[in-house]
């Protein structure tokens, strides 16, 4: 299955948003957030506890994936990472596991989905008047 058309310049994402039915939804930072809680609580007598204490270790543990997730490019390219079905499902496995530990971070500093969204935005208008 190839998820990136050549001839139209459209990849399966774009199909999925401009075909005739949109099926793609939104996935919010706080519906992350809310599962990670539910994640964290039911593992809360396993796992440490997320606190600014332990913020490090939730930063290490997402650096770790995000290595996992150059891994799979490295060894595999660019393209092979984005038309094979079974490859790309291992590369979004990985992308989930850099956002539970995101995730774990902005629980281990109390950082709100407000807060990321001005600090966001104030970053994207520097950078629009930046070059």
């Amino acid at each position: 299955m190839v998820l990136w058309n050549k001839d139209i310049g459209l990849n399966w994402l774009d199909k999925l948003k401009f075909g005739r039915r949109r099926f793609v939804t939104d996935f919010s930072l706080n519906e992350m957030l809310d599962m990670q809680k539910r994640l964290q609580d039911k593992y809360k007598d396993k796992w440490e506890k997320l606190s600014p204490e332990t913020g490090k270790n939730s930063l290490l543990w997402m650096i770790g994936e995000i290595g996992e997730v150059i891994d799979i490019i490295k060894k595999y390219g660019d393209m092979k990472a984005t038309n094979d079905v079974e490859l790309r499902k291992d590369l979004v496995e990985e992308m989930a596991d850099v956002l539970m530990h995101y995730n774990d971070v902005m629980l281990c500093y109390g950082i709100s989905t407000d807060e990321l969204k001005q600090a966001y935005t104030a970053k994207f208008e520097k950078n629009m008047t930046r070059w």
